[in-house]
């Protein structure tokens, strides 16, 4: 094996851990359009700023999150704003990746008005080219979306789409 493909592997490793944190995770969207600081990311997710600078560190050194120019605080404290890379979107599917997802997506909707929740759940039955079909167009509007940026004017939505075997078994 190559030198630069066990390097390969060893970043592969590190950002999928780094990925396998529900807490990163959401740091990671809230930085994906503004840069934060430590401080500012733990009062958003309610950490202790020591936690928090733990996690920050993961993710700066796997290059999820990058240092923007350092800017004085409050009191002309010296403060580091972060803003996310993007690396996460073409990172590398994890194991348990759908569990990581869905349990950040529990914690982020804990604090979410159930009225301004837009749900859809619809039951599909596939042969393989449709399914794959579906995965494609799916994965193509969601790039076109990335690929787009931030409306300077827009306000934030979190989109999750879950396509999964159903258990549900053809009648005889």
């Amino acid at each position: 094996m190559s030198a630069r493909h066990e390097e390969w592997e060893a970043d592969a490793e590190a950002i999928a851990k780094a990925l396998s944190s529900p807490l990163r995770l959401r740091v990671l969207r809230l930085c994906a359009f503004d840069a934060r600081t430590n401080k500012e990311l733990a009062l958003l997710l309610q950490v202790n700023p020591g936690t928090m600078l733990h996690h920050v560190r993961t993710l700066v050194d796997t290059g999820l999150l990058a240092a923007d120019p350092e800017r004085a605080g409050t009191r002309g404290a010296r403060e580091v704003p972060y803003r996310a890379t993007g690396l996460s979107w073409r990172g590398p599917r994890l194991p348990n990746q759908s569990v990581v997802l869905l349990e950040t997506m529990r914690q982020q909707l804990a604090t979410v008005d159930p009225e301004d929740i837009d749900t859809t759940w619809l039951g599909l039955r596939l042969n393989a080219a449709h399914l794959q079909e579906l995965e494609e167009r799916l994965y193509a509007l969601l790039q076109e979306f990335k690929e787009r940026g931030p409306d300077d004017d827009g306000d934030p939505y979190s989109l999750v789409t879950v396509l999964h075997p159903d258990l549900n078994p053809r009648s005889a």
